[in-house]
């Protein structure tokens, strides 16, 4: 068994984050594993901007270059076409990757396996299974990666803001958006970006509709679709891409025995991204798929400073359950404690306009905050500066969103 103090598993924003930090420490052996040939992560098929800060505005493989740079200046390894297999022990994990098998064992393991949409057959969606169909990461991939044809017209499933990504890809290459198709009252993006598509782009969007089969032999020629009053119709096309609908990158956890939380199907951590076995840590899409590179990178450096802890004999904190309320679906983090600095994230099921979060322990109030809006598949962000009012000792926190 070869032995490193810090091992990283994927160089996505959150996992180089949190590498680059540690090596900057002072942390002697620190090494990112990832399995595909280049890290970066997905920003690396992204070519649009929105990357980095206003100030120094980046492309996707901009940013994924540069944070990769920085993580492998910083003094850390990097090693890309590596697979953790399984682990080998509680912080010891079975790899294979050019150079054959090999077992890793750290003083501490950090998990940034990201997440992945779920497919067309994950959907359960029927028909026939032509070629035409892809994700918004194989869209991606196929554009900005590998120059290939995607065809000429498609219908975009989903109305989020990876979405409209997925969309302006489509655009890139020369064809043309039938339509965009959401099963929900309105799209989940900003109205901005909502109108420019609609207006500028000339890209209708279908509300409460869903993909009912998929038709073609050899190529998609069609999709069905069914709207919520019964009417259905045929949007013939040559491309169809589902699009949001992410899941974690779990296996790797779910094989270790980590807990898991119920509401994001991601390893349950505290605010110190903790997880349930002592020394090994989880940050970014891996517990709440899928938020920005952003926030996946501010995770990881935050995941760093505990991390570091660990490495100097630190207990981790102990943590109360904090638990949401509907028409909350989940929170990232799911455990508080009173030294928790890290925003917390949620997501919800339903449009609310004007809600009020609010934050109880045992029927004591502990914080009220007032959104905008909440819309579902997009985030809502609650403030940690209320976690030192809770009673380490006392029952779960809970979070309550309504529109009053």
């Amino acid at each position: 068994m070869r032995a490193v103090d810090v091992l990283v598993v994927g160089a996505g924003p959150a996992g180089l984050a949190a590498a680059a930090r540690l090596a900057a420490a002072g942390v002697r052996s620190v090494e990112v594993l990832e399995r595909e040939q280049h890290a970066g992560g997905v920003a690396r098929h992204c070519a649009h901007g929105g990357y980095g800060t206003r100030l120094h505005p980046l492309t996707g493989p901009e940013y994924a270059h540069l944070l990769a740079t920085a993580t492998e200046r910083a003094g850390a390894v990097v090693r890309t076409g590596v697979t953790a297999l399984d682990w080998a022990g509680p912080l010891a994990l079975h790899t294979v990757g050019p150079h054959g098998q090999e077992t890793i064992g750290a003083r501490a393991v950090v998990l940034a396996t990201g997440a992945r949409e779920r497919p067309r057959a994950a959907r359960l969606v029927p028909g026939t299974r032509p070629a035409g169909v892809y994700t918004t990461g194989e869209l991606q991939q196929a554009v900005h990666l590998y120059g290939q044809h995607i065809g000429t017209r498609a219908v975009v499933v989903g109305a989020e803001d990876v979405s409209y990504t997925a969309a302006d890809t489509v655009r890139t290459v020369g064809a043309s958006v039938v339509a965009m198709v959401t099963d929900l009252a309105r799209p989940q993006t900003t109205p901005a970006r909502a109108l420019d598509a609609r207006l500028r782009h000339a890209i209708p969007l279908l509300t409460g509709t869903t993909v009912t089969e998929l038709v073609g032999h050899g190529r998609l020629s069609g999709v069905r679709v069914r709207h919520r009053d019964g009417r259905t119709a045929t949007l013939p096309c040559d491309t169809v891409v589902f699009t949001g609908d992410f899941v974690p990158e779990h296996e790797l956890a779910r094989r270790g025995g980590l807990v898991l939380d119920t509401g994001t199907r991601g390893p349950a951590v505290d605010g110190s991204l903790h997880t349930s076995r002592p020394g090994v840590f989880a940050v970014g899409s891996v517990l709440h798929a899928v938020e920005s590179a952003a926030t996946a990178a501010r995770e990881g450096a935050h995941a760093a400073g505990a991390v570091l802890g660990t490495l100097a004999g630190a207990e981790p904190p102990k943590g109360v359950p904090l638990i949401v309320d509907p028409p909350l679906r989940w929170i990232a983090p799911n455990r508080v404690t009173p030294a928790d600095r890290l925003p917390y994230v949620l997501r919800t099921a339903a449009e609310l306009s004007r809600p009020v979060l609010r934050v109880t322990q045992d029927g004591r109030p502990l914080h009220r905050q007032r959104l905008w809006s909440a819309v579902p598949n997009r985030t809502v962000t609650l403030t940690a500066g209320w976690a030192g009012r809770v009673d380490p000792k006392g029952g779960p926190v809970r979070v309550a969103l309504a529109e009053r």
